[in-house]
């Protein structure tokens, strides 16, 4: 009997959805709303769906970074 290794490839989501992105950045869901609704984090809206770019939330996290090196 031969047996065939398979190899899986992992796709990397181009947009996170809510719960994922706040669980990325280690925040609620509320408060990924709030900065959403606030402008600070830009979002991708179809229909109901709200999504978010993983390049969108590094810039946001290194935007932060910045303003309290500043402080």
């Amino acid at each position: 009997m031969i047996l065939r290794q398979t190899t899986e490839q992992t796709v990397e989501p181009l947009l996170l959805t809510v719960r994922q992105a706040a669980k990325t950045l280690s925040i609620s869901e509320r408060t990924l709303f709030t900065l959403t609704q606030d402008g600070d984090i830009p979002a991708v809206r179809f229909g109901r769906s709200v999504r978010y770019d993983p390049v969108d939330l590094r810039a946001w996290i290194n935007s932060a970074k910045k303003s309290q090196a500043g402080s």
